[in-house]
């Protein structure tokens, strides 16, 4: 059946809108040419978006034309203000944009949640407050938060979870009360991840591939024909459970101690490390100790093949590719980034090392490649799902 008149008109501004987000701002000529719209369907959508607030004049599109067929047409980019978290264990990232994604304020802070639940809470919506106000917003339309552990499908917020802080569940609720006017959500950092990558990174162009998240615990997030896949109950990708050889044991349903998370996470790979020689560990807290020994590594054997950094590197990449080939060997991605704070001080070098065991180990083609949006990863995937749900309901006809 043919739209009616009403649903076309929401079709093709939306379409109109898209492209101003992606390429503009454009003259009515090139909305013409870019929508395959008439003049005529084109003149009134302009007229529309104009008088509704969503687009204004941005300008002429050179000095030698002039009149009403010269003027560019932007997205009102302060129409509304978007906050966006990377919430860690030791402390929080935030950045506040505006409607095109234009990053106007960042900040971010390390939180002892030693002090309580309560302080930790308030450090960090202190820290959203003073990024909103350095930013100008005099408010949030938007909020969107990544953090470590499961997300509840029904409820939308983080799951109760051993060995993560009580205030990052306490925090999604402490921002809705101080932003009441403002669209909080909450993702899991990993799937944040693998969204950044896809659409500004190691996954660009792919609609299917799997995430490797090495740090302090150990994720994947599973991308399948464009689409995340959050399983049934949000817990897609949670391979740190995954048994695998060389545990001493096997890991239950409240502890990943004797999963793949024995071998790859943060303390497994210090521990390694210290195994190949590594008589100093950075004064730094994991994952970042972990990360700072693989970094080291990578240099030792970039500067001169030193041979403990070799069989460090080549330790590591044999537990790495244990997680990958499970998890190439049911889902055949076609691609495994690499990510984390530990898969990204590896770089190419542990990308590469992964890549030729996989491919020995594996029937199955699989490019392996590092994180290239590194530790921003989380904090852009957070800025991108807030933007896209600032715009499907900015964006979306005014109901009748």
């Amino acid at each position: 059946m043919p739209a009616s008149p009403s649903t076309a008109r929401a079709i093709n501004d939306r379409l109109a809108l898209d492209l101003l987000q992606r390429d503009g701002p454009l003259t009515a000529g090139q909305l013409k040419q870019l929508t395959g719209l008439s003049r005529p369907t084109v003149a009134d959508l302009v007229e529309r978006l104009t008088a509704s607030g969503l687009i204004e004049v941005a300008g002429e599109s050179g000095e030698q034309r002039r009149g009403p067929n010269a003027k560019l047409y932007g997205i009102v980019a302060e129409r509304a203000h978007l906050a966006a978290l990377d919430v860690r264990t030791e402390g929080v990232a935030v950045l506040v944009s505006d409607l095109l994604g234009r990053v106007l304020a960042e900040a971010s802070a390390p939180i002892d949640g030693q002090y309580g639940t309560g302080p930790a809470v308030e450090q960090a919506v202190g820290l959203v407050e003073r990024a909103a106000k350095e930013a100008g917003a005099d408010r949030l339309h938007t909020i969107g938060i990544g953090a470590p552990g499961l997300i509840d499908p029904a409820s939308g917020e983080l799951r109760d979870s051993t060995g993560l802080p009580e205030w990052h569940r306490r925090l999604m609720a402490a921002l809705q009360e101080k932003f009441p006017e403002a669209r909080v959500g909450v993702e899991n950092e990993t799937n944040l991840a693998a969204l950044a990558e896809q659409r500004d990174g190691a996954a660009r162009g792919r609609d299917t591939f799997v995430l490797l998240w090495l740090g302090l615990g150990i994720g994947a997030a599973v991308v399948l024909d464009g689409t995340l896949r959050k399983g049934v109950s949000g817990g897609a990708g949670e391979i740190g459970f995954m048994p695998v050889p060389g545990t001493a044991g096997l890991p239950s349903a409240t502890d990943c101690d004797g999963g793949f998370h024995s071998v790859a996470g943060a303390a497994a790979v210090t521990a390694l490390a210290a195994e190949h020689g590594a008589t100093e560990r950075p004064a730094r807290p994991e994952p970042h100790a972990a990360a700072a020994l693989v970094r080291e590594a990578v240099r030792r054997s970039a500067s001169g093949g030193d041979p403990a950094a070799e069989r460090f590197l080549d330790a590591l990449a044999d537990r790495v590719v244990l997680g990958a080939a499970a998890v190439v060997s049911v889902l055949d991605p076609g691609c495994v980034v690499l990510a984390g704070e530990i898969g990204r001080a590896g770089a190419d070098t542990l990308a590469d090392r992964v890549q030729d065991r996989l491919t020995r180990m594996s029937p199955l083609a699989t490019e392996v490649r590092p994180s290239i949006l590194g530790g921003g990863a989380v904090l852009r995937g957070a800025l991108l799902t807030a933007r896209d749900r600032a715009q499907d309901e900015l964006f979306a006809p005014p109901e009748r």
